[in-house]
């Protein structure tokens, strides 16, 4: 029997065919002219790739990392153990003290956060003189760096010549100077006085921009119909909030989750493991202890707990019929 002379890796037309559409992309490519699919992977693949280099790759290493142990260098061999690490970290009780302490600080500070938040974008979001003044004065504590807001803090609370302890000793509420910082009962009341007072700026500029979105028309139609200041609060201002409030709650959530500066240039996780913070935990068996596995593992773990804080964020407060 005769072989087929059409197979189509060997057709003549088919092969021309596909010379000129090669001349035809060649062409449009060198007059920078792309089809709507072309142009959608020629602006995504540097995003992608700047994505996969920054955040995808070190998740990725880090959990590689948490299923071995010894060192990290290239040079030194690594031993695969499983989950042998994340079985170590969960059977610390200096982790468990870590996770109490990490939960006390998120949801003892965001709620108080978001209280006083709201409150200060209530009231600059009302017309007066010197309004945006005012508006950057809220963001001043904001916009001190982290470090740096610790350690002037550390300073104001310390036991002998701060700041603080002296003008309590003036107006009589204290006696005597009061360890803030050294006393395990208080350190952690301190640390959340400190990011309570630096944060609450930023989640009032979020909600802020969420005031300032609402129709007034609506605050008017409120009135019209015989509703109260705080009527309208509840039924207009935070219903069409709650979108801008489910953005404040995992932008600060977050951070407080895993809160390393503050504790770290405050208190220094003490006294004790009093102020120790998971992320902080994790840093001083990684780097102090150079347990690298251990510390990849906390901090997967870690990644875990906040990935589920936001989920249930997001299913307890989603609204898609709310923008």
């Amino acid at each position: 029997m005769a072989t087929d002379a059409t197979d189509v890796s060997g057709d003549p037309r088919r092969l021309a065919d596909r010379d000129t559409s090669l001349r035809d992309k060649y062409r449009r490519y060198k007059q920078l002219r792309f089809t709507d699919p072309e142009m959608a992977a020629l602006l995504l693949t540097p995003v992608l790739t700047y994505l996969f280099l920054i955040s995808y790759y070190p998740i990725i290493d880090t959990i590689w990392t948490s299923l071995h142990q010894g060192s990290v260098l290239p040079t030194q061999e690594e031993t695969f153990v499983g989950l042998e690490n994340y079985r170590s970290v969960v059977s610390s009780s200096s982790f468990w003290n870590a996770f109490i302490v990490t939960m006390i600080y998120t949801f003892v500070s965001v709620p108080i956060e978001m209280v006083i938040g709201l409150g200060l974008a209530l009231l600059v979001n009302r017309g007066f003189k010197g309004k945006y003044i005012a508006q950057a004065a809220i963001l001043f504590p904001w916009a001190l760096p982290t470090i740096i807001n610790a350690r002037i803090w550390s300073w104001l609370f310390h036991g002998e010549y701060g700041v603080i302890n002296d003008m309590l000793i003036r107006v009589g509420i204290l006696e005597s100077s009061y360890p803030f910082l050294s006393n395990p009962d208080i350190a952690l009341a301190s640390m959340l006085f400190v990011t309570i007072w630096k944060t609450s700026s930023f989640v009032a500029l979020i909600l802020l921009a969420g005031l300032a979105s609402i129709p007034e028309n609506l605050y008017e139609a409120a009135r019209i119909d015989g509703a109260s200041k705080v009527k309208q609060f509840w039924y207009v201002t935070l219903p069409l909030l709650k979108p801008v409030i489910l953005v404040a709650l995992i932008f600060r959530t977050l951070p407080a989750f895993q809160a390393f500066g503050l504790p770290y240039g405050l208190t220094g996780g003490g006294p004790g493991e009093s102020t120790t913070t998971l992320v902080l935990w994790a840093h001083q068996i990684t780097f102090t202890r150079l347990e690298f596995g251990e510390g990849a593992a906390a901090a997967t773990i870690i990644t875990v707990f906040a990935m589920v804080i936001c989920v249930v964020y997001v299913a307890t407060l989603y609204e898609p019929e709310v923008r």
